[in-house]
């Protein structure tokens, strides 16, 4: 019964926060004199946002098969990589420091070439939201299943288990607070590579919308695309967060954010 009242005191203090938020936005548009077209009040980007509620519905859903597509096959791909160098002397000397190179490279640069070798459907954006969650995934997959003792897990062997169950029950649990880090950072940048996709070269898609409003100067409506853009970020990041805490609710972690 605490731990809900807790939950209810935080969930009106975020309400109040994004309240006061919205309300010092609204008033004081007309106290600065602050032009519409270069700043537009939240009602008003409610009003022309519902007018075109169908068209951002639509595009909110392309921009979130491309997020979601990519994110996910970056997770098997990255993990996949991550346990693969852990476990290879010779990955390890050859494919870590490339892949280590290619995180200091921008993902971005490689979008043009991607959509002049693919055209404008889905298959660029995917790839470009492959490229900037695979390496945050690999890169901590690899720290992870590396940070375990040997100590342990020879002692798990010497009780007569063979190499699968001692992956499955001490590495891989072991592993997986390390690796949600990077299925986190992942998801952040996800749609941030699809969008950006789109503003290079696409027919649909937010990324698109908002480049397309922006430059007729309709900032409401690009205020409208950021919020349902916003909005989906979220909605991956919380998906994740949700199976963090299912995946993992006995690290420590998990036991601070449920307190």
């Amino acid at each position: 019964m605490q731990k809900f009242f807790k939950w209810v005191a935080s969930g009106w203090m975020l309400v109040l926060f994004f309240v006061g938020f919205f309300l010092f936005w609204e008033y004081s548009i007309p106290f600065f004199e602050i032009p519409r077209y270069i700043l537009p009040a939240p009602s008003e980007i409610v009003a022309k946002g519902s007018a075109d509620l169908d068209k951002l519905i639509y595009y909110t859903g392309v921009t979130g098969l491309e997020t979601v597509l990519g994110y996910f096959i970056a997770i098997v791909l990255g993990l996949g990589f991550g346990i693969a160098i852990s476990f290879s002397s010779i990955l390890r000397r050859t494919l870590y420091p490339f892949f280590v190179s290619i995180e200091m490279t921008p993902k971005i640069a490689f979008a043009p070439l991607f959509i002049s070798w693919f055209g404008f459907g889905l298959m660029p954006k995917v790839i470009i939201v492959v490229l900037v969650c695979f390496f945050p995934i690999v890169l901590n997959a690899i720290l992870a299943f590396n940070s375990l003792s040997n100590e342990l897990t020879l002692f798990y062997k010497s009780t007569g288990a063979n190499t699968l169950i001692t992956f499955f029950k001490i590495r891989l649990p072991a592993a997986l607070p390390q690796c949600f880090v990077g299925f986190k950072y992942a998801a952040i940048n996800a749609t941030v590579g699809a969008t950006i996709a789109e503003f290079i070269g696409s027919d649909q898609g937010l990324g698109f919308y908002i480049s397309i409003v922006t430059g007729n100067m309709r900032p409401d409506l690009a205020f409208a695309g950021i919020f349902f853009l916003t909005c989906l970020g979220l909605s991956v990041f919380g998906f994740v967060t949700m199976m963090e805490k299912i995946l993992i609710p006995w690290h420590i972690s998990m036991k601070r954010i449920n307190t």
